[in-house]
């Protein structure tokens, strides 16, 4: 695909040089800064000042201005000329004679130096002498298969090496030690300091004229078979890939990132960067094409042109322009090397932007978005396209020179509704991905607000996760859009974010009741619930309680019982909540298990309020049907529960409401709290005739208690089923399972006592094995204990002797291990590690000495 890369301007046009002798030829050219040299066929050098001017239009134009020209003497073509700036010399080959001549007169030099039985020669660009004022030469030699090395200074010339080659050398370039030849039948690189070679790739030297030149450091450019341009290294390899070029290309040249080649008719542009032909220039006659210092130069038998390069950024530009992004950006990174660095960011960076943009607009979104975030765009750049999605408060102000062409994104989707939603669809995941990187500091406002306008647009899921979360949605702005799409409970959270919690409850409230629309939650009511919940304002829970209650007793009294509990100790006072909750029955008993059984508030008022309250209901419940429906079996175990683990409760209230209702169990319970078991357990046993629960009453009432007072307990019961006023078969069997079933709660000498003599052992025999097994494990228990105990006393004896049987001795040079100070009298205290110290010291302090024993274990000895 083609691009604007040169333009071709005339240098100095023929009249100049030859006016009418049109025998006259160019031969070569030579330029160094502004100095241009033409070698002709006549034998002249000419020696021109090129000038380049620019026009208000930005056209650039070159004025040659003739110096002088200088005659030979030969009658030889001038071959070849090449600038030595540093030795202000010019080395001019005419006759296979390389001869120096001064730049600025054209005369030789005073000592004649030249060097002869040259056929062609070129400067070596990457020397290896080390000399300041010298340039190094390679030359192909008359002399069959022979290059030759020089050394040349402003008036002498020196030979250096002689290299033989296989073949005869048609054509050499120079870097270092490296030769890259140009042979009858291939091309090769010869290091001339080891000898060397490396074969590179074939090539016929009669068919087609060869091309070597050197193109920047150890790299080579060849004209290769097929019509190639092969890169090549002094290594042999080649790192580029070639370029496609005619296969009659007479000379070629290095303009990065661009390769110019000349043919007989044309000059083409390929780029090194991806190797496509990027421009062609018609151009016949042409047979000379060098590069100066970036400067390109062709030329014909009559006349010279540059090939002037279009500023890097008009080409980019003109790529751009075409839509040919990644061309474009190849270009651009090629060039780096050429553009100082700072420059080249900032240029890179608006060409990241600008190829964004073109991707966008040709919906390919991935392409795009890559391009953006490496371009670091002010996302703003892409909001602002969006009608309406920028905030009224934004200040935001457009790229100049802008990024693109589009006013906005009806004009680039041309109204293309399928188009603007994918756009839309592709902005929702973009600022999404962005807004919580360092793209969006600075205007985190204006990315929220635009991606909540969005998700409201188009009902987007992700709306409500933006509000919950951490956002800078600016509230006038997002309200209003908010409103306008009928996002009421999307607005509320809006509200709630920005602590309006009350403006928020307003909008629920309304949804739930029907006054406005919007069905984005089927729980809202719920959802209203759990948001009093966790409400620090004790004013808007109060002020919505009584309408949370009203809609449903049992989920609405969970404002107060699901509160944090470290705000229900501190903030509320649950007496208030019981007025509040006295017109609700079902909350308030409710709220009331809250204290008593989640809270464990151990006040007396709650505990009996409570249990009043599920008597009332038991007793409401039993008075409209004669069954225990579930409901009233639910609330006689809560009852039960409560007046068996709480001891909180007014007993004798509670007593005096179960009186004349059939509630047996509860008054049973009742009774056992007031330790009247006998009425207790007459009441389970004679009027409910339940033994299992009067079992159940001794077992319950006895935890946490002593093992005597549990023994008491079902010895209470035993009487209650043997009483001797009563023959009932039924209590005798159950005398008898209760005896065998807990033989280890029964005195079995009292039990004898108490059972009839009419029953017979078999009877018994489960309870009297178990008795005689409890009374055998108790036996042996206690011998086990009294053996260990001997034991114990019996190794505190050995300890004892053993103590008694080592001599002590005391003198006046011992101390006190306490005060340091000798001991007086013949009374001591030792420790079992040795240590003595005085009685009255041992009395007040330990040691500081590793005692392992109370001082009861020491002994007093004089």
């Amino acid at each position: 695909m083609s691009v604007k890369a040169f333009k071709l301007v005339s240098a100095v046009e023929r009249e100049m040089l030859m006016g009418d002798k049109s025998y006259i030829n160019i031969e070569c050219i030579e330029c160094c800064g502004k100095n241009l040299y033409i070698g002709t066929n006549d034998c002249f050098i000419y020696h021109f000042l090129l000038d380049e001017k620019v026009s208000t239009a930005g056209k650039i134009t070159f004025v040659a201005t003739k110096q002088l020209h200088k005659y030979l003497g030969l009658k030889k073509p001038v071959s070849e000329l090449k600038a030595a700036s540093a030795l202000t010399r010019l080395l001019v080959l005419c006759d296979n004679t390389i001869t120096l001549v001064n730049m600025m007169n054209l005369e030789p030099v005073p000592t004649g130096a030249r060097i002869k039985g040259a056929v062609t020669f070129t400067l070596n660009e990457n020397p290896v002498s080390g000399e300041p004022f010298c340039v190094e030469v390679c030359i192909i030699s008359v002399k069959r298969r022979t290059i030759q090395m020089f050394m040349v200074f402003e008036d002498r010339v020196q030979i250096v090496k002689e290299v033989f080659t296989p073949e005869q050398p048609c054509a050499v370039a120079v870097d270092g030690y490296y030769l890259c030849l140009a042979l009858t039948t291939q091309y090769i690189i010869l290091n001339y300091s080891t000898g060397i070679s490396q074969d590179l790739f074939p090539y016929c030297s009669d068919e087609k004229r060869p091309i070597v030149k050197r193109i920047g450091r150890q790299e080579f450019l060849l004209a290769g078979p097929g019509g190639l341009g092969m890169f090549a290294t002094v290594d042999g390899i080649s790192q580029r890939a070639p370029v496609h070029w005619s296969e009659n290309v007479i000379g070629a040249a290095l303009c990065f990132p661009y390769v110019v080649a000349l043919d007989d008719e044309f000059i083409t542009v390929h780029s090194m960067l991806d190797q496509q032909q990027k421009q062609t220039l018609p151009f016949k006659e042409g047979h000379i094409l060098q590069d100066f210092e970036g400067k390109v130069i062709v030329a014909t038998n009559k006349g010279v042109y540059i090939l002037v390069p279009l500023p890097l950024e008009k080409q980019i530009q003109d790529l751009l322009a075409s839509h040919r992004v990644e061309e474009a950006l190849v270009l651009a990174k090629g060039a780096r090397r050429n553009i100082p660095k700072e420059k080249f960011q900032v240029m890179y960076k608006r060409l990241l932007q600008q190829a964004g943009f073109i991707q966008f607009a040709q919906l390919q979104f991935l392409e795009a978005k890559e391009l953006f975030r490496s371009g670091q765009l002010d996302v703003r750049e892409l909001i602002s396209l969006y009608p309406f999605l920028l905030p009224t408060s934004s200040s935001f102000i457009r790229s100049h020179p802008p990024l693109h062409e589009y006013a906005d994104l009806n004009q680039l989707t041309q109204g293309d509704q399928e188009k603007m939603t994918k756009c839309k669809r592709f902005l929702m995941s973009y600022l999404n991905e962005v807004r919580s990187t360092e793209v969006a500091n600075g205007y985190k406002e204006d990315i929220d607000t635009a991606l909540l306008k969005l998700y409201a647009e188009s009902n987007h899921e992700s709306l409500l996760d933006l509000l919950v979360s951490e956002n800078f949605c600016l509230l006038t702005d997002s309200a209003a859009w908010l409103e306008k799409h009928k996002k009421y409970f999307a607005l509320g959270l809006l509200y709630h974010y920005n602590g309006q919690d009350a403006a928020a409850l307003q909008l629920w409230v309304k949804i739930v009741d029907g006054d406005i629309e919007d069905s984005t939650r089927s729980d809202l009511y719920e959802y209203i619930v759990d948001f009093l919940t966790f409400c620090s304002d004790q004013d808007l829970v109060w002020k919505y309680s009584e309408w949370v209650l009203q809609k449903n007793e049992e989920v609405g009294v969970q404002i107060f019982t699901k509160r944090p509990l470290e705000e229900q100790e501190k903030n509320i006072n649950p007496d208030d909540i019981i007025s509040c909750l006295n017109k609700y029955p079902k909350a308030r008993v409710k709220y009331l298990e809250h204290l008593v059984l989640d809270r464990k508030i151990e006040k007396e008022k709650y505990h009996t309020h409570l249990a009043v309250l599920y008597l009332e209901a038991i007793v409401q419940l039993k008075s409209t049907t004669t069954d225990n429906s579930a409901e009233t079996t639910e609330l006689l175990f809560k009852l039960r529960s409560l007046l068996q683990k709480s001891d909180l409760y007014r007993i004798h209230f509670i007593l005096d409401k179960i009186q004349g209702t059939d509630l047996h169990m509860e008054s049973a319970i009742l009774y056992g709290k007031l330790e009247e078991h006998e009425k207790a357990l007459h009441i389970l046993v004679h009027e409910l005739k339940d033994f299992a629960a009067a079992e159940e009453y001794c077992v319950w009432n006895s935890e946490n208690r002593d093992a005597q007072y549990r023994r008491r307990l079902f010895h209470m019961l035993l009487s209650v089923y043997l009483h001797p006023g009563r023959s009932d078969t039924a209590l005798l069997v159950a005398a008898v399972d209760l005896l065998n079933s807990h033989p280890p709660e029964f005195d079995a000498a009292l039990v004898l006592q108490l059972v009839p003599d009419s029953w017979s052992v078999q009877l018994l025999s489960p309870f009297l094995a178990g008795a005689v097994r409890q009374s055998v494990h108790t036996k042996r228990m206690t011998q086990a204990a009294l053996g260990l105990a001997q034991a114990e006393n019996l190794i505190y004896k050995y300890e004892k002797v053993k103590q008694k049987g080592t001599p002590i001795l005391l003198s006046d040079k011992k101390v006190c291990q306490v005060c340091q100070n000798p001991f007086c009298e013949p009374v001591f205290v030792r420790y079992p590690n040795g240590g003595m110290v005085h009685t009255h010291c041992a009395a007040n302090r330990h040691p500081n000495s590793n005692v392992t024993h109370h001082p009861s274990s020491s002994s007093n000895q004089t």
